[in-house]
């Protein structure tokens, strides 16, 4: 296996692989831009690491490229890059660039899209996966059972047309940050009634783990755990009429709507 343009995302799947035994790290090959960056990595991965992407993939049987959207043009569109790939598996992270833009690069390689998101850095990521259902550049079920494995090291996977994937790009990739802004203003509000900062923080923390626990843990929609907190004339639907006096439910939807559409543009 080889990872190029092994970032934060690609150290963190290779090191989630290893960890989990499915990896021995003589058996993969890290990429980086430059020199020292590849040191640091085979310091800290133990794994081989060069700045020659070409000769990575000519060695590797499963390519996992985590290169900026802009970048893959330059380093995949190429012949010798063709021939190198050709009857192999390769994995794309990158936002934006898609299956049928990658099969015009890549006409004789397997190709699967993959959506991580941040929390796989912490082995609590989300990976959202999309394969053509046809062609020379469809992905068998034994791959996308392979590439389905690689990430859940890190987290738990899903599977969704590609088509969809933009959509997963806003609500997944970028999902985080949006959960971040929510949860800063949550403990903005516990600040401003008396509670210390860090205090505050770590309470509105716990309070979304734990909210998406029980939405996983039960099955239960999530109107329905809403109503079980909400008790009449109480605290709780005080809050919820003033979030909604404020449009929360249409703004949360349009922001994924909107970053969808700049989803599809990176590319």
């Amino acid at each position: 296996m080889c990872v190029i343009g092994c970032g934060t995302m690609g150290e963190a799947i290779v090191g989630g692989l290893m960890r989990a035994g499915w990896l021995e790290p003589d058996r993969v090959v890290v990429t980086a831009r430059r020199a020292s960056v590849a040191e640091r990595l085979h310091e800290r991965l133990g794994v081989a690491a060069t700045t020659d992407n070409l000769a990575a993939c000519q060695g590797a049987q499963v390519v996992l490229v985590c290169l900026k959207p802009q970048r893959f043009a330059k380093i995949l569109d190429n012949d010798a890059m063709r021939e190198a790939l050709a009857g192999k598996l390769l994995i794309s992270i990158a936002a934006g660039v898609t299956l049928s833009s990658l099969a015009q690069w890549l006409p004789q390689t397997a190709l699967i899209r993959a959506m991580p998101n941040t929390p796989c850095l912490i082995g609590e990521g989300m990976t959202v996966l999309g394969r053509r259902d046809a062609g020379p550049t469809a992905a068998s079920d034994e791959q996308l059972a392979l590439a389905k494995r690689i990430f859940d090291s890190v987290g738990v996977t899903a599977e969704v047309e590609p088509k969809l994937m933009d959509a997963v790009t806003s609500l997944n990739g970028s999902g985080p940050a949006f959960v971040y802004v929510m949860l800063e203003a949550m403990a903005d509000g516990g600040v401003m009634m008396g509670l210390p900062r860090d205090v505050a923080v770590t309470i509105a923390a716990q309070v979304f783990r734990g909210a998406a626990g029980m939405v996983l843990d039960t099955d239960l929609h999530p109107a329905a755990l809403k109503d079980q907190v909400t008790t009449p004339a109480g605290c709780t639907i005080a809050g919820i009429l003033t979030m909604e006096d404020g449009r929360i439910r249409s703004v949360l939807a349009r922001t994924i709507q909107e970053a969808t559409k700049v989803a599809g543009s990176l590319g």
